[in-house]
C-alpha cells in the first residue's frame, strides 16, 4: 500500500468529534439544554401526576407566579456574571410598588406615579454600586444593609395598612391581557429576550464576563470598572422596581409583605440556570429557565397538596444543591 493509498478502515471507522455522539455530548455542555431537559421530564412526570398540569389555566397560572422573579433574575444575572449580587431586590421591589400606589393615591397621573417607583428604585441600585464600587465594601453588607433600610422604610411608610382602589389604568398592566395572554407574563418574556441577547451579543454588556472572570485584568484591559458596577446595580435596582410596580397593578394594592423572599428565590434561578457566585459565567436564558423550574417546584407542591409550609425549605435546599453543583462543577473543570 503506497503512502497516497488510504487503510479501508479509516473510512468506516468514526471520528469522536463527528457524528450523532458528538452533537449530543455537544449540547449537554449546556447549562441551558440540560435544564430544557429536566424540565420536559419533569413537565411529563406531572402530566401523569396531576390531570390539572398541562391545562392552559395552570400554566398561564404557573407563568404568572414566576413574571417577578424572571424580571429581576435579568440584573440579578448580569450582577452575578461581573462577580457581585444583590440581596435587596426584594424590598426594593415592594418599596417601590409602594411609593408608586401612594402617588396615585395622592393624586399624581399614573405614569408619573409609575416613573416615581423606577427612579425610586434605580436610585437605591446606584447607590449600592457607589458604595461596594467606590468605598469598597463587601457587595453582601452593602446589599443586606439596604434590604433592611427598604423594608424598614416601607414599614414606616405603610404603618401596617394596604394601599388599594387604584386606578383601572394602572391595574391594566398587571391584569390585562393581549392575545389571550396576561400582560406580566409579555412583560417578562420581551425583558428576557432583550436582555439575553444584550448579554450576547453588545459590547457593553459582555464586559461584565471580563469583569468577573478577572477584576484586575479587567482594569488592566481599560474597562472601566467602578462605573459598570454602578450601573449594573442601577439596573438592577431598575428591574425591582419594575417587578414591584407590575406586581403591584396584579394585585391592585400595596402591602407591606410584598416581596418578602423573593431575592432567595432569584438567586436560587440564576445559579441553577448556570451563573456562578464566582462570577464569570451565565446566561439571561439560563436564569429564565431556572426561574420556570423552580415555578414547576413549586406548582407541583401546590398540585400534589404538600402543606405550604414546605415551600421555603425547598427553596433552601433547591439553592444548596444549585451552588454545591455550581462548586464542585468549577473543580471538575
Amino acid at each position: 500500500m503506497t503512502g497516497s493509498e488510504k487503510s479501508p478502515m479509516a473510512e468506516v471507522v468514526p471520528s469522536p468529534t463527528t457524528g450523532p455522539w458528538a452533537l449530543v455530548r455537544r449540547l449537554t455542555r449546556f447549562r441551558e439544554f440540560l435544564l430544557i431537559a429536566i424540565i420536559l421530564v419533569a413537565g411529563v412526570a406531572m402530566s401523569f401526576a396531576s390531570d390539572v398540569f398541562l391545562t392552559s389555566a395552570n400554566l398561564q397560572a404557573l407563568l404568572l407566579s414566576m413574571f417577578t422573579d424572571a424580571i429581576i433574575a435579568i440584573g440579578m444575572t448580569i450582577l452575578l456574571v461581573s462577580g457581585g449580587f444583590d440581596l435587596s431586590v426584594g424590598s426594593v421591589a415592594a418599596l417601590s410598588g409602594a411609593v408608586a400606589a401612594q402617588a396615585m393615591a395622592a393624586g399624581m397621573p399614573v405614569p408619573l406615579a409609575i416613573l416615581c417607583g423606577l427612579a425610586l428604585g434605580a436610585g437605591i441600585g446606584a447607590v449600592n454600586g457607589s458604595v461596594i464600587a467606590k468605598i469598597g465594601i463587601n457587595p453582601f453588607i452593602t446589599t443586606l444593609a439596604m434590604m433592611s433600610i427598604a423594608r424598614g422604610a416601607l414599614q414606616v411608610m405603610m404603618q401596617g395598612r394596604n394601599i388599594s382602589d387604584l386606578p383601572e389604568a394602572f391595574k391594566v398592566i398587571g391584569q390585562g391581557n393581549i392575545l389571550d395572554v396576561q400582560a406580566p407574563i409579555w412583560i417578562a418574556v420581551i425583558l428576557v429576550v432583550v436582555g439575553d441577547w444584550l448579554m450576547r451579543k453588545t459590547r457593553f454588556f459582555r464586559q461584565n464576563y471580563y469583569l468577573g472572570g478577572n477584576e484586575k485584568a479587567a482594569v488592566l484591559s481599560g474597562i472601566r470598572v467602578d462605573r459598570l458596577k454602578i450601573f449594573n446595580y442601577a439596573l438592577t435596582g431598575f428591574l425591582a422596581a419594575l417587578a414591584g410596580v407590575v406586581y403591584t397593578a396584579r394585585m391592585g394594592s400595596a402591602t407591606v409583605t410584598a416581596g418578602v423572599g423573593w431575592e432567595l428565590r432569584v438567586i436560587s434561578a440564576v445559579v441553577i440556570g448556570g451563573a456562578s457566585l464566582q462570577g464569570g459565567e451565565g446566561t439571561v436564558l439560563g436564569a429564565f429557565l431556572g426561574c420556570v423550574l423552580m415555578a414547576m417546584i413549586m406548582n407541583s407542591l401546590t398540585l400534589l397538596n404538600v402543606n405550604q409550609y414546605w415551600t421555603t425549605l425547598v427553596i433552601g435546599a433547591t439553592l444548596l444543591l444549585a451552588v454545591l453543583a455550581d462548586t464542585f462543577g468549577r473543580r471538575r473543570k
